[in-house]
């Protein structure tokens, strides 16, 4: 059964989600970074993680522009020698997932509010003081922007987001 917290990732003339499977050597985020930065293209989000092979790192990066610019990005980031695989998860189905974690006021008066929020949005309280929830809440960038503005009623007093990371669905691999 397919889990409905997941999204397929939509594809957009605007915005792009790349995984891009490299080899796990010091420095190669700082050069995939810099292609980016020469060639004049805002990196929107980007998370780095090892992956099943120690030896290997998968970037997954969210990046803005139409076809064109996605193609020039491909091609640049596969001259790097350190680059495996290149994928745009716009050419098919695809899971992405965010985490964010949300510091939120939390009085008495108002905890019970608050927790049902987080309880239709699948999310959990993994801290809690006198004064404040700290909220974990994973899915869909536009999942946490929802949280994050019905939450903000409350007065949010601190937020932190991954970044999308993405998968295909299926066989396909990326």
């Amino acid at each position: 059964m397919a889990d409905p917290g997941a999204t397929a990732v939509k594809s957009s003339a605007q915005q792009h989600v790349i995984s891009v499977l490299v080899a796990n050597h010091p420095g190669v985020l700082a050069r995939v970074a810099g292609l980016f930065a020469r060639r004049g293209y805002n990196i929107e989000s980007l998370a780095v993680s090892i992956t099943d092979k120690p030896d290997m790192s998968r970037m997954t990066i969210v990046v803005g522009g139409d076809e064109s610019v996605l193609e020039q990005i491909t091609k640049q980031l596969n001259k790097l020698i350190e680059v495996v695989r290149v994928a745009d998860y716009s050419d098919g189905p695809a899971v992405e997932r965010e985490l964010g974690l949300i510091k939120v006021n939390a009085e008495p008066k108002n905890r019970g509010e608050i927790l049902q929020i987080v309880e239709v949005f699948r999310g959990r309280v993994i801290d809690m003081s006198d004064r404040t929830f700290v909220i974990e809440v994973t899915g869909s960038a536009d999942k946490l922007d929802k949280v994050a503005e019905l939450l903000g009623t409350y007065g949010i007093r601190e937020m932190v987001r991954t970044g999308a990371i993405a998968m295909a669905r299926g066989a396909r691999t990326a």
